[in-house]
This record gives C-alpha cells, structure tokens and sequence, in this order.
C-alpha cells in the first residue's frame, strides 16, 4: 500500500469512526455540537451557545466550554477507530463567551502510544479570539469504535 493510499484508508477510518461515536453521543447532540472536521488525531466541533447555557454572570457555563472541548477530545482520540476513553483533561478558561456567540473547538494529538495519548484542545469563538485551552490524557480500552469492513 503506498503512503497516499495508507493516508486516504486513515482519512476514511476516521470519518468512519466519528461518524459511529457521534450518532451514540446523545450529550453532545443535545448541546447542539456539530463535528465539522475530522482527521486521524484531530477534530474541530462547533457548538452556538444558547440562552439555556448561561450562567448566573450571564456568560456561558464554564462546564459546557468544557464539554465542548472533551468531545473534540474524544473524536480526536478515536479517530484511528481504537476504543479510547478520558484518562485526566484540565481547562483554563481564558475568556467569557455569551449567548449567541459561536464556539470552535480544535483538537490535535500531540502524542500517542499503543495505550495513552496526549491532545490538546483550543476554544475559540467567532472572531477566532480564545475562551479556553484544555489538555486531555487518552487511555485506549479494547475493540474498535466501529466494526471495519
């Protein structure tokens, strides 16, 4: 198999595997993410922040930022369609977002071996200015996201 073949079947096992977790991932569904971007080791999921999500200060929920960026997080981490779970994440939050406002979480693998990954996240809203930075350890546990044909 050449390289761009072996590069165009990951491409296609990622957008197979996404694809899968999404249609079982009720939560992110609910809060209205879309998976936008999809390659192994990353993941871009958008999310529009609604006036259900703001919090007593009147900016979103640091809890749904996030939530935001842990399922970039996890689409990114079984993107290579291996069954991995959350080890350890943590979250700064740089910036308010609020009602209406468009959110962007980009996920890239900095790291990865048989068992562990290390990915961070980026947060950004509409005008590409920051709300958090998240860092998420992955443990891979047994069996593929989706079955391969």
């Amino acid at each position: 198999m050449s390289d761009s073949q072996a590069s165009a079947a990951a491409e296609r096992r990622a957008q197979r595997a996404a694809a899968a977790l999404f249609e079982r991932d009720r939560a992110s569904q609910a809060l209205g993410m879309r998976l936008t971007d999809i390659a192994p080791g990353r993941a871009r999921v958008s999310m529009t922040v609604r006036p259900d999500m703001l919090n007593g200060h009147g900016s979103c929920h640091g809890g749904l930022v996030f939530a935001l960026a842990d399922s970039a997080f996890a689409f990114a981490c079984n993107s290579h369609n291996e069954a991995t779970v959350a080890a350890a994440a943590a979250i700064d939050f740089l910036a308010a977002a609020g009602s209406g406002d468009q959110l962007t979480a980009e996920a890239r693998e900095l790291w990865r071996s048989r068992r562990n990954g290390i990915y961070e996240i980026t947060v950004t809203n509409q005008r590409g200015e920051r709300i958090a930075f998240f860092r998420g350890r992955s443990h891979r546990v047994e069996g593929p996201v989706v079955n391969e044909e």
